[in-house]
């Protein structure tokens, strides 16, 4: 990057031109956040049905893990804190609320940076300096909360991840072993076939679930990558667009 900014100064391109070709890909973007948008209703339903069914799968993993000695049999859930079942639930619904916060806050932010970049025309010219802003804004706000849609739907896939394999290996156990599900379904205090049943209906829509959301928050962590050094290559032309432009020079 350094040596095309130290070739583009050497040669006699203007700001404008410089901003068109920022204005273009700015355009670029857009579409790309848009095909990200495209998900982010699938990816907050996704996030509410996990939080409503999350005590469920607490209950099962905390009195599974008891009865296996603390996860010596079975995998240990969430991150690896077999020795804090207490603070499953409760972690779970701070990550989940979270995923949600920044899934709406993108939403609000990608929205606004449309409409922005919808006013721009490369055709019928555009100002330098709405370019300039749009990028500064795509850098700092645009693709902050991209990066933290990306690590709280991360989380959502983790802990996805680890109560669904303790659910299946509880729920392979259950099958398995009567000495063990005795001493699971004593801790439950429950119907023996209604607990079965729930267990293995949930561990079922927990897979397909995970399965299309992860699907999905695959296509949405491709854009990440491809934008986030576009972004920054926005910005490093716009420095030179600063520097080449008498009105950026005035305000400084």
């Amino acid at each position: 990057m350094q040596e095309k900014l130290k070739t583009l100064e050497e040669c006699s391109i203007s700001s404008t031109a410089l901003a068109a070709k920022n204005c273009r890909r700015l355009k670029d973007v857009a579409a790309d956040v848009r095909v990200q948008r495209q998900g982010m209703a699938d990816f907050e339903g996704y996030v509410r049905w996990m939080s409503a069914n999350i005590a469920g799968y607490s209950k099962y993993i905390s009195a599974g893990s008891v009865a296996a000695g603390f996860a010596k049999v079975l995998p240990i859930p969430y991150a690896g804190q077999a020795s804090l079942f207490t603070k499953f639930v409760s972690s779970a619904a701070l990550s989940l609320s979270a995923a949600s916060v920044s899934i709406n806050k993108y939403l609000a932010t990608s929205q606004q940076f449309l409409v922005r970049a919808d006013d721009l025309d490369p055709a019928q010219g555009v100002s330098t300096q709405e370019v300039s802003e749009l990028v500064r804004f795509a850098d700092q706000d645009l693709l902050k909360g991209m990066i933290e849609v990306q690590e709280h739907l991360t989380s959502t896939a983790e802990l996805s991840a680890s109560s669904l394999s303790f659910l299946e290996s509880l729920n392979h156990y259950m099958g398995s072993t009567d000495e063990y599900w005795i001493k699971t379904k004593s801790l439950l205090k429950s119907d023996d076939k209604k607990e079965k049943s729930y267990l293995s209906e949930s561990t079922t829509s927990l897979r397909n679930r995970a399965l299309a959301f992860n699907g999905k928050f695959k296509l949405f962590a491709e854009t990440v990558k491809k934008d986030a050094p576009l972004i920054k290559s926005l910005v490093a032309y716009d420095d030179l667009i600063r520097e080449l432009d008498p009105k950026f020079a005035k305000a400084k």
